[in-house]
């Protein structure tokens, strides 16, 4: 199961509650539970009621998570957050800037809670670049994230290195004009995500421990002069290191839906991952269950992610087993909100009337 923001985590505080509990229960029956993102720190936030890994509370909150599902026998591993310049002001301790590896303001808006308490869009700003001697104290977020992750009792934890956010900010020469050892060179604009890694590393286990990268990706305005070099750069290091998977958004996601064949440059890119990277690859994005097998047993990842097809079908494998057909997914339900259309999809059984629907808390403000 990938990674899917939600926005629904109780306030104040941003915190996990029963209603999250009972939504990654439903869908334990997934052999790798990856959650949705999740901020390392109040300067980490950038959409209205995402769920943190940095207060006592939320800590409590998401031990509720994981004795739920393992209680289902399912794995779930925290995915680590931080947005960087994808934030605004209201979302920030202090209403002060978001933070960059250069002062660029990111095309697009900021989804936030505005003072009626309801979700509004609001224009980014120009962030602040963060300064040299702040490094070290970014990397120390991701450790006490990492390390309330592990208090929480999760499996393991995904360093979030793509969609445009912090880490991949720095990865991408669009985001990144730094003239000091976290720009430049692509091994420099890697720098954070290797030093991310291996703090964290430390306090799991190398083989607790994935990462996520968007090789091609556009997501929050971002791009990269010489993608193949960059990321090529960057899988070297990660083999070398040896983390417990490599989870890539597949370039030819939007070509794969559609019934297309991908772009060359997609496919080179893969081709280019799967040789470089000898651990355990995930792809995520634009599969259905006869082309996640057709790639499986072509040797082009050896796990698939799926997204949407969770969020709508909580009992997606079973489904794919029997060849049963899956629910449709509400995109109006997808941000925030209580029960409908999150915990309330059906699974096989309610739908032929042998289970009772869920019955669970629909407080989450």
């Amino acid at each position: 199961m990938a990674p899917l923001t939600r926005s629904r985590a109780r306030q104040p505080g941003n915190v996990p509650s029963p209603l999250n509990a009972a939504y990654y229960t439903q869908r334990a029956s997934a052999a790798l539970i990856i959650s949705e993102a999740t901020q390392v720190s109040m300067q980490g936030q950038g959409y209205a009621w995402t769920p943190g890994i940095h207060s006592r509370e939320q800590v409590e909150g998401w031990r509720l998570v994981t004795a739920a599902v393992h209680a289902a026998r399912g794995r779930i591993f925290l995915q680590m957050w931080h947005v960087g310049r994808i934030s605004h002001p209201a979302l920030q301790p202090d209403r002060m800037l978001p933070v960059a590896p250069s002062a660029i303001r990111p095309s697009g808006q900021a989804f936030i809670e505005n003072d009626q308490g309801e979700g509004e869009l609001v224009p980014f700003v120009t962030p602040r670049a963060l300064q040299t001697e702040e490094m070290p104290y970014l990397v120390s977020q991701f450790v006490r994230a990492a390390t309330n992750a592990l208090q929480a009792g999760f499996d393991g934890v995904e360093v979030h290195g793509a969609n445009g956010y912090l880490i991949d900010q720095f990865i991408c020469s669009k985001t990144n004009q730094r003239v000091d050892q976290y720009g430049g060179s692509a091994a420099d604009r890697a720098r954070l995500l290797m030093e991310v890694t291996t703090a964290v590393s430390e306090v799991w286990g190398r083989e607790r421990v994935g990462v996520r990268l968007s090789p091609l990706g556009t997501f929050n305005d971002v791009s990269d002069d010489d993608p193949e070099a960059t990321f090529g750069h960057i899988v070297k290091q990660l083999d070398a290191f040896g983390p417990a998977y490599l989870h890539v958004i597949n370039p030819a996601a939007a070509a794969l839906e559609k019934g297309n064949a991908p772009d060359p440059s997609a496919m080179r890119m893969l081709d280019m991952i799967r040789k470089t990277f000898r651990g355990k690859l995930i792809l995520t994005g634009g599969f259905d269950h006869g082309s996640a097998n057709e790639w499986l047993a072509q040797g082009k990842a050896d796990l698939i992610g799926f997204g949407r097809g969770f969020l709508s079908t909580p009992d997606l494998p079973e489904r794919f087993r029997l060849g049963a057909a899956l629910n449709t997914p509400d995109p109006s339900t997808f941000y925030g909100g209580g029960a409908k259309g999150y915990t309330d999809y059906p699974n096989l059984a309610q739908t032929r009337g042998e289970a009772p629907s869920p019955c669970v808390d629909e407080s989450w403000r």
